[in-house]
């Protein structure tokens, strides 16, 4: 009874480390969309301040194309979080039912004891 005790809190400890990672990752997530929102507009900016926006011209901005390159690694870098998102998300789950599987477990042996041992715990 004990060992189960203890595997109930340790998958509760569990979870609640995989809820972290996901809200760490999702947090990462939406920071790196604001940088590329932010990234969109100083693009767009600077592309109505020198009048050029076609990144073949011989002077376009050199902001513009820098800007243009973090922001694709920013998307990227999103993507790449995108894919351990998922995983996070499928580890939180299953460990989710994992617990539940081991709650019922203790539950069954719970209404076990009592079956039968019905006088001790009445007496004891």
């Amino acid at each position: 009874m004990k060992s189960r005790d203890a595997q109930i809190r340790m998958k509760r400890f569990q979870i609640e480390d995989r809820k972290r990672q996901v809200g760490q990752i999702e947090a990462m997530v939406e920071e790196f969309s604001r940088m590329v929102g932010d990234l969109d507009i100083e693009i767009a900016a600077e592309h109505r301040r020198t009048g050029i926006d076609d990144e073949k011209h011989f002077a376009y901005s050199t902001f513009a194309r820098a800007a243009r390159q973090r922001r694709a690694n920013l998307q990227r870098s999103i993507a790449d979080l995108g894919g351990q998102l998922d995983a996070a998300r499928a580890q939180l789950d299953l460990t989710l039912a994992e617990l539940h599987r081991d709650e019922e477990k203790l539950e069954r042996d719970s209404a076990g004891d009592v079956a039968r041992h019905p006088v001790e715990r009445a007496v004891g």
